[in-house]
């Protein structure tokens, strides 16, 4: 028995790995290795956004601020200083029960009962007056396969982007 045999097969492996991942583009490089989701540059004692860039939709808290995505499936967003024009920000967090997931629906409608119920403790109107609106970052089946539960409430100006916090605006 030889262990040249064993050391000749890894190095023709390793070759044609060497040839194989190249061509495959940089998503087989990335599935191969951990790649930390992008976090929000925050300041050290006061926990606000300080610099604009990605970050994931995990890493949101309340307050911070951000520019709109367009997709239905969101797992990054763009975030920036609250006191830069932005488009939206966190006002609210909570966490949907344990368990199977209920349904798109449920969630939804789980969802919009409680940023309704923050809407005005948070901007100091209630929304049925306010010119303001809301919407929810929300588990979908797939994240909460993944331990997913959390909802963040985001409130947003349909005129435009907004500079400075939405807390009290009462508008």
């Amino acid at each position: 028995m030889s262990t040249r045999r064993p050391f000749v097969r890894l190095l023709a492996v390793g070759a044609a790995l060497v040839v194989a991942l190249p061509l495959t583009g940089c998503s087989a490089i990335r599935d191969l290795l951990p790649v930390p989701a992008p976090q929000p540059e925050r300041d050290e004692t006061t926990q606000e956004i300080v610099e604009e860039g990605q970050a994931d939709v995990f890493a949101l808290r309340v307050g911070d601020c951000m520019n709109t995505v367009e997709e239905d499936l969101v797992t990054e967003v763009p975030v920036v200083p609250c006191s830069e024009p932005h488009d939206d920000e966190v006002y609210f967090d909570f966490q949907l029960d344990d368990g199977e997931y209920p349904g798109d629906d449920a969630v939804l409608e789980q969802a919009d009962a409680s940023c309704l119920e923050q809407f005005e403790p948070f901007v100091g109107l209630a929304y049925e007056t306010s010119t303001l609106d809301f919407y929810a970052y929300r588990p979908s089946e797939e994240s909460w396969a993944q331990g997913d539960r959390v909802v963040s409430c985001v409130v947003w100006d349909p005129a435009g982007q907004v500079t400075g916090s939405l807390a009290g605006a009462a508008y």
